[in-house]
């Protein structure tokens, strides 16, 4: 089969030190690029490049002189990007390196295939690839090019760009680096962290930040689809596929084409569904329900959960190839209760939003009131503390609100003399949740480290977080 009209203006290298894959994939790809280049010796890669453009590139992790590390993959891939900063790099590699293949993505991989490759999954790779590279070089036409007689965009400010984020804590800082790093990349990112602590925030961030900005922002929540609902919401659907379908509809992903997508929970579907996703992750192009005919996708995408991703992928709940698509970079969002420093500096933030909104005269908080606000574990993190203090704006008669004008959706820890030190009670619940304490704060809030400790698993420890609102 000969290749489009299109196609046969495509130029692709291939860099491998085995004959046997180079004529495998010259094979496989000639019918859908007009040049394939294959190389069994990567330091010829400079020279190919400087007499060459190439759409895209397929690099081998290992070659001859360090067959198993990965190490030559990486220098390689940096000497590329360095000649070529637009170069779009697919990296290959065996089963066994698929952790070092995520780590070349975070260092400027656009993808990873695994051998032995799915003929199909690799086609589709390729020619993902080949679109990120002319969709980058026409951003970057566009972005060079004022439009209407306007200047282009002034990059937006830190503080607008973090948006409602707000934290002058080390870990809040951390989060802050590498939202700045990351948004000006493609590189899929996942967002971990407990219920209420801004997962949606950052990737909103993450989006204002980004060559995509002014493209569309679409979320999902991926917890609330039932199965029956996820595909027809995430890919689409036309007109007659099901009762009640009147009319085609365009999905989540097709509707944040040029833009993010941010899928919500997703560590909540189940492995069938999970399949679904991987398969419209690797081709890049979604199928609506009813429909036989692909269309192209492109968008960033942003991952979130609270679940322990990392233990369900150990326990066959989630998929690891998965998994490794959707963690180019990961952004661990701290609990509000290892942000001790940021409590009263968001409380404040929040006070002053809401009694604008309210016309309050609320001016502030008392002394005694800051101190319970810090005393508080926050179980609900930044979203529980900013529905208190909305309900105190609203209830309280006084212009600097007191203890009395605060109340928690649960208990006031003891102190940690009666809580840990002094337990005078037989109740396993008690003994088992002053451990649980102790361990975390033995270990400052480090999971791993806490569940060594106390002789479990990380998710049974969750667990234990969880049902003692910890």
């Amino acid at each position: 089969m000969r290749p489009s009209a299109e196609a046969r203006t495509r130029r692709i290298l291939i860099v491998d030190d085995k004959r046997d894959v180079l004529t495998a994939l010259r094979l496989l790809l000639k019918s859908h690029v007009g040049e394939v280049h294959t190389a069994r010796n990567p330091a010829v890669i400079p020279t190919l490049l400087e007499e060459h453009t190439y759409d895209m590139v397929l690099l081998d992790m290992n070659f001859t002189q360090d067959a198993s590390s990965g190490r030559e993959g990486f220098v390689w891939l940096s000497r590329i990007l360095d000649i070529d900063p637009q170069a779009v790099v697919v990296m290959i590699t065996a089963y066994g390196d698929v952790g070092k293949a995520v780590r070349a993505m975070k260092e400027g991989a656009a993808d990873f295939i695994v051998k032995p490759w799915n003929d199909a999954d690799l086609v589709a790779s390729v020619q993902a690839a080949i679109k990120l590279r002319h969709s980058r070089a026409a951003a970057d036409r566009a972005a060079a090019r004022p439009q209407n007689g306007q200047q282009t965009r002034t990059p937006l400010k830190p503080e607008a760009a973090f948006g409602d984020i707000i934290g002058e804590s080390a870990a809040m800082q951390e989060v802050f680096t590498t939202i700045e790093k990351v948004a000006g990349t493609d590189a899929n990112v996942l967002v971990l962290g407990e219920n209420g602590t801004g997962k949606e925030l950052v990737a909103r961030a993450v989006h204002r930040r980004s060559r995509r900005a002014d493209g569309p922002f679409v979320s999902a929540d991926l917890g609330a689809l039932s199965a029956s609902l996820f595909e027809s919401e995430l890919f689409g659907y036309v007109k007659g596929a099901f009762t009640g379908a009147d009319a085609d509809r365009a999905g989540r992903f097709a509707s944040a084409n040029g833009g993010t997508l941010f899928l919500d929970e997703i560590g909540n579907i189940p492995m069938p569904l999970q399949a679904k996703l991987l398969t419209v992750l690797q081709r890049r192009e979604v199928t609506r329900v009813g429909s036989v005919a692909s269309t192209p996708i492109d968008i960033r995408l942003v991952c979130a959960t609270n679940q322990p991703i990392y233990e369900m992928t150990q326990e066959k709940a989630f998929r690891q190839d998965l998994l490794y698509r959707i963690n180019t970079v990961e952004i661990q969002l701290p609990p509000l209760r290892e942000r001790g420093e940021d409590i009263l500096l968001l409380a404040r933030h929040f006070l002053r939003e809401f009694s604008a909104k309210y016309q309050a005269d609320t001016e502030g908080l008392s002394t005694a009131a800051q101190q319970k606000l810090k005393a508080y574990h926050w179980p609900g993190n930044v979203r529980e503390l900013r529905h208190t203090v909305e309900r105190a704006v609203i209830m309280s008669e006084v212009p600097v609100l007191q203890p009395d004008d605060f109340s928690f959706s649960a208990p006031m820890q003891a102190p940690a003399t009666d809580r840990e030190m002094g337990l005078d009670t037989l109740n396993l619940d008690d003994i088992e949740q002053a451990a649980v304490r102790k361990a975390l704060s033995k270990h400052g809030g480090n999971i791993s480290r806490a569940a060594d400790e106390l002789g479990i698993s990380r998710k049974a420890l969750y667990r234990r977080i969880e049902k003692y609102g910890l």
